[in-house]
Formats: C-alpha cells, structure tokens, sequence
C-alpha cells in the first residue's frame, strides 16, 4: 500500500504560478513512477505529467509542455509540479498518483494509489 497526499493548491491569476507538492508513504519502494492527472467540471480526468523515481525520466501532456514542471525528491519521497504561466483553462482538480507498473504512463488505468486531489483555480 501507498499512500498518496497533495498539497499546494488554490486560486490564482491567469498568468500566475503555482507548486503542487504529492508526498507518498507506506511501500513506496513498490512504486515505478508517479503521475499528475487534472479533472475540470464537466470533463474526464486527464494525464498531466509523470515522473519516474530512479532516472528522473518525464512525458508531459502537450497542454502544459513548456509551462509545468514535474520533479522528484527520493530522499523525501515526493514529487512536485511547478505550474507557471497559469490558463483558465487550468483549473481543475489536480491529482497524484503512483503507479508501479512501466510504461507510458499517460493512461489513469496503469495507476494504483491516488491521492485525494487538490483544487486549482485561475482566475481571467
């Protein structure tokens, strides 16, 4: 078992920067990789960025390419996102998850412990 805790969320200006931090516990040397997903009102939840634990190796969705940031500590077992230059469209429920599975990562599916989200919000 892992267990997953967002933090960092909250309301912010279009244009504006955020960090989101998911701090994992219990087995987590059972964890590949971790993953942010987003869920707008209305829409299904969508893959945001992953980050792998040994090698730091990361895939971000096309959306947020160049803008977020996705980072890991191993020594506190955490993994960041550091969202700049902050859209509307951004806002959403933002998720944490750990996935002990290879792979792309980009599929909610491959998840197996999820955090229980925190909410973002930019404001026009």
């Amino acid at each position: 078992q892992v267990d997953v805790v967002e933090s960092g969320g909250g309301l912010v200006q279009a244009g504006g920067s955020l960090r989101l931090s998911c701090a994992a516990s219990g087995r987590t040397f059972s964890s590949y990789a971790m993953g942010w997903f987003r869920q707008a009102p209305g829409k299904e939840r969508e893959f945001v960025a992953t980050i792998t634990w040994s090698n730091g190796y990361t895939y971000y969705a096309d959306s947020v390419k160049g803008r977020f940031t996705i980072s890991r500590d191993n020594a506190k077992n955490t993994v960041y996102l550091q969202m700049n230059s902050l859209k509307p469209e951004d806002t959403a429920v933002y998720y944490c998850a750990a996935r002990r599975s290879p792979g792309s990562g980009l599929d909610s599916a491959l998840y197996d412990y999820w955090g229980q989200g925190t909410q973002v919000t930019v404001s026009s």
